[in-house]
């Protein structure tokens, strides 16, 4: 499940970068309950690029160094490898497990619930 979860957020990064789909509606679409760290790694550098879109608009450079990053996640995603370990724990850092919605219904809120409460 994992590789496909893996190939999924990476067309989704690509789409992003092309202007396909706006990263919101992204973000949406990643894996619900996922604990691939690999893909949430890459679901919070998502959140990243969209938080820094004012940045971005400034300063090419910096856009232009963003969109490499997400670039080459996108790229380790699609070939089903797990990212650098570097770049995993980077994210964990700041968000110590997944953030990603549960699958819907009641057990998927109920464990949505206990991890924001823990």
């Amino acid at each position: 499940m994992s590789l496909e979860n893996r190939r999924l957020c990476a067309r989704l990064i690509y789409d992003v970068l092309s202007g396909k789909r706006i990263t919101r509606e992204a973000l949406l679409r990643f894996p619900k309950g996922e604990h691939d760290k690999s893909v949430l790694a890459a679901y919070h550098a998502l959140i990243y690029y969209e938080a820094d879109d004012d940045l971005r608009e400034r300063d090419a450079e910096y856009r232009e160094e963003q969109d490499l990053y997400l670039k080459s996640i996108a790229d380790i995603l699609l070939s089903g490898k797990p990212l650098p370990v570097n770049i995993i724990k980077n994210y964990e850092e700041y968000y110590g497990g997944s953030v990603l919605p549960e699958k819907k219904g009641f057990k998927g809120w109920l464990k949505s619930l206990f991890r924001f409460i823990t």
